[in-house]
Parts: structure tokens; sequence; C-alpha cells
């Protein structure tokens, strides 16, 4: 082992997509307020055609990349060039290279944090909380329905249910970015990145869900307001991320209010 690898080494590492086998996801979707998306959606993300947030706690048991752990993530539907995905606000994992991975390859605004997610029948409970807060805590129950009755239109609408017939691939949207050495600035304009995810569910239920979002300085989940509860999906399957690539570059000045996602406010 060395600090230095050869490229023979770099070769047989490399990976054609990152995958998650067997992976337990409780995912809840919400209506928020339309000026909310506008507000907090970064240049050239434009709001989708409706105002839905979504959030999710995952189990990874295990992966083609390192150990398990667990994540929690929050985002908005926005559209860049036509096209619908999903924007990430926030992420959060249990284990540092994870974090590391996702922040560096993706620009995925990880943190480390305390994730819990079980079920017991046919409830499901999970929780993630950051240096004190518990920002998100939500509980289902998959009674094979949701909170709202045209949950199942709009969910299908926006292409955000998946389907045991078929792999489903979800759009994500994150900005690359890193701050100057100077303490001013950044290395270079920020990138807005493009990445795939495939899903392939195994079992999936619908459940209807309540659910508490929380704000600290640090972690304003709550920002992002629920006016109304559509559903929870609990999905069981294998996922892979495939490689994604760089669509934009955003003016530095103009980003910079949007280029606190991965760091606490002290």
């Amino acid at each position: 082992m060395s600090f230095v690898k050869n490229l023979d080494e770099i070769e047989k590492k490399r990976k054609e997509t990152y995958d998650f086998y067997s992976a337990e996801m409780l995912l809840v979707i919400w209506e928020t307020k339309p000026e909310i998306v506008q507000q907090l959606l970064p240049p050239p993300l434009k709001p989708a055609q409706m105002p839905i947030a979504h959030a999710f706690i995952a189990n990874y048991p295990k992966t083609n990349f390192g150990l398990p752990y667990l994540e929690s993530a929050l985002f908005l539907r926005a559209e860049f060039n036509g096209e619908e995905g999903s924007y990430c606000l926030a992420m959060h994992v249990t284990d540092d290279m994870a974090l590391a991975g996702g922040r560096e390859w993706f620009g995925y605004p990880k943190k480390m944090a305390n994730i819990h997610l079980k079920r017991d029948g046919k409830d499901v409970e999970g929780w993630s909380e950051r240096l004190g807060t518990r920002y998100f805590e939500v509980r289902a129950n998959l009674s094979g329905k949701f909170n709202d009755m045209e949950a199942p239109k709009v969910l299908i609408g926006i292409g955000m249910v998946p389907s045991k017939m078929k792999n489903t691939v979800n759009v994500s949207f994150n900005y690359k970015h890193f701050p100057a050495p100077e303490m001013r600035g950044f290395d270079y304009n920020p990138r807005l990145i493009r990445e795939e995810v495939e899903f392939r569910p195994k079992s999936m239920e619908m459940g209807e869900v309540e659910m508490e979002l929380k704000s600290s300085i640090h972690d304003p989940w709550g920002e992002v307001e629920i006016v109304k509860v559509l559903g929870a999906l609990y999905i069981v399957g294998d996922n892979s991320m495939r490689p994604g690539s760089a669509v934009a570059e955003v003016d530095q000045d103009k980003f910079e209010p949007y280029a606190f996602l991965k760091w606490d406010w002290y």
C-alpha cells in the first residue's frame, strides 16, 4: 500500500456506475409555495411546473464503493433547458467517504449527521439530526394509499414514481464549486452538474405520512414550507448513480448567495 497509486491500480478500481444493493428508502413528497422555490433556486435553474418538494431517508446496506451507510436529503423540483429534475438543497450521511465522494464527484451538498430508519410491520419511522436539532422527522403508515387523492396523477406527471415493471431514471441538478484560497470568490465559475440516478425497485408501497421539518442556523430545512402533503413511498431495490456532466457555468457574483449549502453558518 502507498499514498501513490499506479495507473493500473487506478484503472482496476474505476467504476462505470456507483451501485447500491437492496437499498431501503422512505420518500415523502409535498407541495410548497411557488415563491419559496423561486427564492431558493440558483441560476440558471427555473421552477418546475408545480412547486413540489421531496425528501427521503435511506439505508444502504451494501454498495460497490465502500461501507454501508444511511442518508437523508431534501430536494426541490426544477427545470433546466426544458428538462425537469430535482435540485438538492441538503444531503446528509453517516459515512465520511460517502460524503467526500458525493461532494467531489457530483457536487451534492453533503454533511455528516445522525440518521435513523426503522420499519415495524406497516409502520415506518425515520429522522435525521445534526448539532442537537432534529430537522427532519417522518412517520408513515403503508396503507396502500397516499394522503392526497390527486398524488398519483401528480407524481406520474412529473416522473417521480418508479415502476416495478421497468427501471426509472431520475435527473438531479447540483452545483460544483470550491472557494478560492485567497478566501474571496471561487477557484472557477460554479458549474451546474446534471446527473442521473437509475432506480430498479424490487418492492414499492404507498403510505400516508406525518412529517415535520425544523430549522437551525446551519440546516434550515423548515424554510421549504409544507403547504400540502401528497404522501410517501417505501421502496426497496437496487440503484445506480450514472456519470454526470457539467451543463452550464454561473457567474461567481450571482452564485455566491447560494454557495453555502455545504457549510455550517458560524
